[in-house]
Parts: structure tokens; C-alpha cells; sequence
């Protein structure tokens, strides 16, 4: 594979042959793949650009102006549904704490107290977003209309200062968000525990798939073993996430305990999860759910990875 990619990148006579344009939320997939050193003798040159959330991540790899990102898998489907030129190449599931991996969380005082409470309440979130999702589910859950909530599209930063200063009555959001606002004193209405976890998905821009496969796919084993190598250093994966994000030492840790992923395969579970996912959406007049879902997913790029990873 590295003989491949060396050759790939010293006979194309175009230089974006040898680059990979990554897509990176901060304090994720960049913080964890240098930390451990995954991507030093890389034979190619990864740039980095960085994200507060995956919305404007999608909308960077949609766009083409990265050429992968990881993105939950709620805002993929949304914004392949919303006619975006993406595909998923990669999967990560979630392996942390399922309690905390994201919730709807209400402020240290709220009258709010469970799913029914939210009628007439305003909710914020960012648009198409796993938080926005595990709002959708617990309201469908508890059988209640979609549009009973009002739902207030923010980014992660300024959600945070709605939700703080009382503007919004809750807040659908994950990590390191909710671990931030739980030590602040924020309570849990709705957690993850009895819902559909989130799986995350490295997302590639279509037309770069076929030009940049053999560097995904490797990028894909990079990330793999990075992943690994955090789950079995947690503390110092925690101290270069504080690093980098700027948060206290105890939130990073906790909010990789509760967002530590591996990487899975692509198979008919996690499509069939994406299914659901968009019926969700498109049943809340978020979108409309016409394109097939299995055409959603490139298994090419990351074919025998998982057998590679095994031999290693």
C-alpha cells in the first residue's frame, strides 16, 4: 500500500494527487491522529482545516473544499439527503459511556423533567445535527408531534450562550458540550442510554474518491490504529484534548470517555441505521428522503482494512 501511494504521488503531475484535504472538528480527529503519532511517515500531506461543528464540516466536504471529514451520522444523512455530492468511506461506532455519549440537557433549577415537559419549550440545537436527532427520537418515542417543540437552530458557541443566559429552555447536544454544562450544573432530561447510539462517518467529497482512494484508505488505517492507541492511553490522549481544545484536564477526560469510538465496518446494520435516520428527518418536514440509501456509502475505499488491521 505505501509502495502504491509513494508511486501515486511521485508520477501524478497534479500536487492534490499527494494531498489530503482533511475536514476536522477541533479537539477530534486531528488532536487524536497526532497525538499518536499515527501520520509522521504518511507519504503524503494531510491538510488540516478545522470546524466547530459538523454542519459547516459537511458543507466544507459537500462543497469540495476538503476532500474527507468525520461527521456524526446524523448530519451525513442529512446533508446527503439534502442532495450534498458526499459518501461515506469510513465508520466509527461509539464505545464510551452510551449514558453521556449526548442528551438534552436543562439548566440546575429547570421545572423540565422528562420528554412531555418539552411541549411549548425551545429547544436548541444545531440543524441536522446527532443532537438534533436524539431530540427527534425522544419526541417520537414519547409520541409527541415534532413541531409541539420549538427548535432553535444555533451553533455549538452561541447555543451555549442562549442556553446560559436563559434565552432557551434546553439544549440537544454532545461531547465536549454536555460535559462542560454537567460540571456547570446542568441536568439530564433526555441521555443516550436507551437510544440508537451515534455511529460517525468518515464522509469524502464524491469526485475525490476516485483520485485520492489509496489515500483515504490509508488514512482510514491511520486513524484506526490512533484510535486504539487513545483508548489505551486515556490520560494522555485527555492532556492533548485539553491541549487543544483549551478545557479543563477533567472535562477532556471525560469527554473522551464518553466519545471514544473504533473503527467498524461498513455492512447493512449501520445502512439500515442510516434509513432510519433520514425516515426521522423527512418525517419532521426536515428534508426529503429521495435518494437511495445505499448509494450513500463507498465500501471500496475501506475494503480489507478490517483484515489488514487484524495482521497488524
Amino acid at each position: 500500500m505505501l509502495l502504491a501511494l509513494f508511486t501515486l504521488a511521485a508520477c501524478s503531475g497534479s500536487p492534490d494527487t499527494a494531498v489530503l484535504r482533511v475536514a476536522n472538528q477541533k479537539g477530534s480527529t486531528r488532536a487524536m491522529m497526532e497525538a499518536a503519532g499515527v501520520l509522521k511517515d504518511a507519504p503524503y500531506r494531510v491538510e488540516w482545516s478545522e470546524f466547530p461543528a459538523a454542519q459547516p464540516l459537511m458543507e466544507a466536504v459537500g462543497g469540495g473544499a476538503a476532500d474527507l471529514g468525520l461527521a456524526g451520522d446524523a448530519p451525513f444523512i442529512f446533508a446527503y439527503q439534502s442532495g450534498a455530492p458526499v459518501k461515506a468511506v469510513g465508520a466509527l461506532a461509539t464505545a464510551g459511556n452510551p449514558r453521556d455519549a449526548l442528551g438534552v440537557i436543562v439548566r440546575k433549577g429547570s421545572p423540565i423533567r422528562a420528554v412531555g415537559d418539552l411541549v411549548g419549550k425551545t429547544v436548541t440545537t444545531t440543524r441536522g445535527s446527532i443532537g438534533h436527532h436524539i431530540l427527534l427520537q425522544a419526541l417520537e418515542r414519547a409520541k409527541i408531534p415534532a413541531d409541539h417543540v420549538k427548535v432553535t437552530f444555533l451553533a455549538p458557541a452561541d447555543a451555549k450562550a442562549a442556553f446560559d443566559n436563559g434565552t432557551v429552555d434546553a439544549w440537544a447536544i454532545w461531547p465536549p458540550y454536555i460535559s462542560v454544562a454537567i460540571k456547570e450544573g446542568a441536568r439530564t432530561v433526555v441521555d443516550a442510554r436507551d437510544y440508537e447510539l451515534p455511529v460517525s462517518f468518515e464522509v469524502a467529497h464524491a469526485a475525490a474518491i476516485a483520485p485520492k482512494a489509496a489515500l483515504m484508505r490509508d488514512f482510514l488505517q491511520r486513524e484506526a490504529k490512533a484510535l486504539d492507541w487513545a483508548r489505551a492511553h486515556p490520560d494522555a490522549f485527555a492532556q492533548v484534548l485539553a491541549r487543544e481544545t483549551g478545557l479543563p484536564l477533567d472535562i477532556a477526560r471525560a469527554s473522551f470517555d464518553r466519545n471514544n469510538r473504533i473503527s467498524v465496518p461498513i455492512d447493512g446494520g449501520i445502512v439500515e441505521h442510516e434509513r432510519v435516520i433520514a425516515k426521522r428527518f423527512e418525517a419532521a418536514g426536515l428534508i426529503t428522503a429521495k435518494r437511495p440509501i445505499g448509494e450513500a456509502f463507498d465500501t471500496n475505499v475501506g475494503k480489507g482494512l478490517f483484515q489488514s488491521l487484524a495482521a497488524n
